[in-house]
């Protein structure tokens, strides 16, 4: 992996946990926090290929839906 690769990964995670704060009325270090503990961080750096290519608003729905799996009570 290319020092561009993970910069872009690192830009598309840090989007997708601010989109995520906003819908959810969290801060930024809560979201992360909620995100890293039920598995939505890890699913959008695995999924990265496929996730980057939908909306920020599908991506954060696909992460809510991750986390609820995992035992994430956000709705």
């Amino acid at each position: 992996m290319d020092k561009k690769e993970i910069l872009d990964k690192i830009e598309y995670v840090i989007c997708c946990v601010g989109a995520f704060a906003s819908k959810y009325s969290l801060t930024n270090a809560q979201a992360y926090a909620y995100l890293r503990r039920f598995s939505g961080i890890d699913f959008l750096i695995d999924c990265y290929s496929a996730e980057h290519t939908l909306s920020i608003d599908d991506a954060v729905d696909d992460i809510q839906s991750i986390c609820l799996r995992n035992g994430g009570r956000i709705l």
